[in-house]
């Protein structure tokens, strides 16, 4: 196993004795996206305007290139970034025809950000909305599949999800299945935590993801890949979308040919610089997804292997640990509202959906923290004072 805790010692340093089991929300930072945060203060105080040359040059093309590499994507160029996946969500939203009601396949186990949005549309009969289930997972796919032969506008999966830590394999076949549909795959729980190989379908299928979770950059970075030629023209579009185009005619709205036309507007760029910190230091490390991935599923056996006398029984993780799946373990418990608050009171920090209690497993960890996060557990399973 790795033992990387040395480059995170301002996180794991601020709360000495806190036990953090969350790594599928949010990760402790490396230390590289502190210095990152303020050179990115200095270097506005610098160059102020000027600032932006730096930005969408240098930096961003380190950027496009370390996440284009861990998407094995054949051209950076078509990657996009904005501040959250939502400014995403509606810009795609914004490509579709607006005469006709949109008909939109998608799952019922969706994130918030896309789950709420259908929602609302669909209670304004702004949309139609298909919902497959998204368990069993075996069956989710060959459902997706046989809903967009049927005809939609937009698909839109997650490809982990975000409730059972289920991962979603074989997606070129959704890809050739979905016709002239408007494919979108949220990656946000498999960016950096499982491979992902876009090259086969990169020119079909949209793919969103950010710096929040696995990329260990925090907050305000995401990135959306845009297939080279589909959805050319957002309707919601911000005037850094003409980036590219500002040089040739001005007639009507010009766009960008690239990824640059799903940009936004103005935007903090701290979070670029974090970003591209953590990546250099993931590529510095000699990490990639598949050696973080194999890292996490040797945390997890351990922990599972682990778990007698702790109260919490094996028996209800949803997802198998051999199967297809993320870098975090979902029990399905009746009380794990109040599972969550014992542990929360004993300084081990969880994260919860409905009755799904989930536990992280990040670069960060070690056989040391998964061993001190159990035997914590079996003190407050046997009524002693946490450790």
């Amino acid at each position: 196993m790795l033992d990387l805790r040395a480059h995170f010692s301002h996180f794991l340093g601020a709360e000495p004795g806190r036990l953090h089991a969350a790594a599928h929300s949010h990760h402790p930072w490396p230390d590289v996206t502190r210095e990152a945060q303020i050179a990115a203060w200095d270097h506005a105080a610098r160059h102020m305007d000027d600032k932006w040359e730096e930005v969408l040059g240098p930096l961003l093309a380190r950027v496009r290139a370390g996440v284009a590499r861990h998407l094995n994507l054949p051209d950076p160029a078509t990657l996009a970034f904005a501040p959250n996946t939502h400014e995403f969500l509606t810009r795609i939203l914004s490509c579709l025809d607006p005469h006709r009601t949109p008909r939109i396949v998608t799952t019922d186990g969706e994130f918030h950000s896309a789950a709420r949005q259908f929602a609302r549309l669909e209670e304004e009969g702004l949309a139609q909305v298909t919902r497959i289930p998204s368990e069993p997972t075996e069956a989710c796919l060959e459902q997706l599949i046989a809903a967009a032969r049927q005809g939609c506008n937009l698909i839109w999966v997650s490809e982990v999800f975000f409730a059972s830590g289920a991962a979603l394999t074989g997606l070129e076949a959704l890809a050739e299945a979905a016709g002239d549909a408007l494919l979108v795959l949220d990656g946000y729980h498999a960016f950096l935590a499982r491979p992902v190989d876009l090259s086969r379908f990169a020119g079909r299928a949209f793919y969103v993801a950010g710096g929040y979770k696995y990329a260990m950059a925090g907050e305000g970075c995401c990135f959306l890949h845009c297939p080279p030629g589909l959805a050319p023209r957002p309707r919601n579009t911000g005037w850094f979308a003409a980036f590219g185009a500002l040089a040739g005619p001005q007639a009507g709205v010009p766009y960008a040919p690239d990824g640059t036309r799903f940009w936004g507007a103005t935007f903090d760029p701290t979070a670029l610089w974090r970003l591209d910190a953590s990546l250099a230091w993931i590529e510095g490390a000699g990490l990639d997804a598949g050696l973080i991935h194999r890292h996490a599923r040797a945390l997890m056996a351990r922990f599972l292997a682990g778990l007698e006398g702790t109260g919490l029984d094996p028996a209800r993780l949803v997802v198998p640990l051999d199967a297809p799946r993320g870098n975090f373990l979902a029990f399905d418990l009746p009380d794990a509202e109040r599972w969550q608050g014992r542990l929360a009171k004993a300084r081990i920090i969880t994260d919860r959906r409905g009755t799904r209690l989930r536990f992280g497993f990040g670069v960060y960890h070690t056989a040391d923290t998964v061993d001190a996060l159990l035997d914590r557990m079996r003190s407050i399973a046997t009524g002693g004072e946490a450790r």
